[in-house]
Protein backbone atom coordinates (compact mmCIF):
# COMPACT_ATOMS: atom_id res chain seq x y z
CA UNK A 1 0.00 0.00 0.00
CA UNK A 2 0.94 3.57 -0.60
CA UNK A 3 0.73 6.69 1.01
CA UNK A 4 -1.89 9.44 0.69
CA UNK A 5 -1.58 12.94 1.50
CA UNK A 6 -5.33 14.23 1.68
CA UNK A 7 -5.81 18.42 1.88
CA UNK A 8 -8.75 19.78 3.09
CA UNK A 9 -9.52 22.99 1.10
CA UNK A 10 -11.85 25.85 1.49
CA UNK A 11 -12.29 28.71 0.25
CA UNK A 12 -13.14 32.96 1.39
CA UNK A 13 -16.55 32.28 -0.31
CA UNK A 14 -17.38 28.80 1.78
CA UNK A 15 -16.20 30.81 4.94
CA UNK A 16 -18.63 33.77 4.16
CA UNK A 17 -21.74 31.31 3.47
CA UNK A 18 -20.64 29.53 6.77
CA UNK A 19 -21.03 32.75 8.19
CA UNK A 20 -24.27 34.05 7.07
CA UNK A 21 -26.39 30.55 8.59
CA UNK A 22 -27.66 31.27 12.23
CA UNK A 23 -25.98 30.85 15.06
CA UNK A 24 -28.21 27.93 15.92
CA UNK A 25 -27.54 26.12 12.22
CA UNK A 26 -23.91 27.14 13.11
CA UNK A 27 -23.79 24.80 16.12
CA UNK A 28 -26.07 21.90 14.88
CA UNK A 29 -23.89 21.63 11.86
CA UNK A 30 -20.75 21.65 14.58
CA UNK A 31 -22.20 19.02 16.30
CA UNK A 32 -23.26 17.02 13.40
CA UNK A 33 -19.74 17.55 11.20
CA UNK A 34 -17.94 16.75 14.49
CA UNK A 35 -19.86 13.22 14.59
CA UNK A 36 -19.83 12.93 11.11
CA UNK A 37 -15.92 13.43 11.09
CA UNK A 38 -15.42 11.16 13.76
CA UNK A 39 -17.03 8.44 12.36
CA UNK A 40 -15.20 8.83 9.05
CA UNK A 41 -11.70 8.45 11.16
CA UNK A 42 -12.91 5.51 13.29
CA UNK A 43 -14.02 3.67 10.37
CA UNK A 44 -10.69 4.28 8.23
CA UNK A 45 -8.53 3.77 11.48
CA UNK A 46 -7.04 0.77 9.75
CA UNK A 47 -5.59 2.77 7.15
CA UNK A 48 -5.08 6.33 8.78
CA UNK A 49 -1.05 6.90 8.67
CA UNK A 50 -1.17 10.38 10.21
CA UNK A 51 -4.46 11.91 11.70
CA UNK A 52 -3.48 15.41 10.69
CA UNK A 53 -5.83 17.99 11.79
CA UNK A 54 -6.94 21.66 11.25
CA UNK A 55 -4.21 23.94 9.33
CA UNK A 56 -3.14 27.70 10.91
CA UNK A 57 -2.03 30.74 9.28
CA UNK A 58 0.57 30.66 6.63
CA UNK A 59 4.30 31.31 6.21
CA UNK A 60 5.94 31.72 2.81
CA UNK A 61 10.11 31.40 2.80
CA UNK A 62 11.68 32.36 -0.22
CA UNK A 63 14.70 34.12 -1.89
CA UNK A 64 13.31 37.96 -0.93
CA UNK A 65 12.65 36.31 2.95
CA UNK A 66 9.75 35.54 4.71
CA UNK A 67 6.10 36.54 4.11
CA UNK A 68 2.70 36.07 5.56
CA UNK A 69 0.54 34.73 2.72
CA UNK A 70 -3.03 33.03 2.36
CA UNK A 71 -4.02 29.83 0.66
CA UNK A 72 -6.79 27.73 0.70
CA UNK A 73 -5.83 24.69 3.12
CA UNK A 74 -7.89 24.12 5.99
CA UNK A 75 -6.48 20.64 7.19
CA UNK A 76 -4.85 17.32 6.46
CA UNK A 77 -4.60 13.77 7.12
CA UNK A 78 -2.23 11.06 5.96
CA UNK A 79 -3.96 7.89 4.50
CA UNK A 80 -2.62 4.36 3.26
CA UNK A 81 -4.48 2.96 0.00
CA UNK A 82 -3.90 0.46 -2.74
CA UNK A 83 -4.11 2.93 -5.18
CA UNK A 84 -4.24 6.56 -6.11
CA UNK A 85 -7.90 6.07 -6.81
CA UNK A 86 -8.80 3.87 -3.87
CA UNK A 87 -7.96 6.51 -1.61
CA UNK A 88 -9.67 9.41 -3.66
CA UNK A 89 -13.11 6.98 -3.13
CA UNK A 90 -12.59 7.30 0.41
CA UNK A 91 -13.42 10.70 0.53
CA UNK A 92 -16.92 11.40 -1.20
CA UNK A 93 -19.10 12.76 0.57
CA UNK A 94 -16.65 13.18 3.09
CA UNK A 95 -18.04 15.73 5.93
CA UNK A 96 -15.28 18.11 5.34
CA UNK A 97 -18.08 19.57 2.29
CA UNK A 98 -21.05 17.52 3.08
CA UNK A 99 -20.98 19.38 6.49
CA UNK A 100 -18.73 21.82 7.03
CA UNK A 101 -17.96 24.72 4.81
CA UNK A 102 -15.71 23.29 3.13
CA UNK A 103 -14.85 23.18 -0.74
CA UNK A 104 -13.27 20.30 -1.43
CA UNK A 105 -10.76 17.48 -0.53
CA UNK A 106 -7.42 16.89 -2.57
CA UNK A 107 -5.53 13.45 -2.68
CA UNK A 108 -1.92 13.23 -3.64
CA UNK A 109 0.90 9.99 -3.36
CA UNK A 110 3.17 10.99 -0.70
CA UNK A 111 6.29 9.54 -2.97
CA UNK A 112 9.22 7.76 -2.09
CA UNK A 113 12.54 10.43 -1.96
CA UNK A 114 14.89 9.38 -4.94
CA UNK A 115 18.34 7.52 -4.29
CA UNK A 116 20.82 7.91 -6.54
Amino acid sequence: MKNYLAMYLGTPKTSEAWDHLSEEERQQRIQEGMAAWGGWMEKHSDILVAEGGPLGKTKRIGPDGISDVQNNMTGYVIIKAESHEDAARLFENHPHFAIFPGDCVEVMECMPIPTP
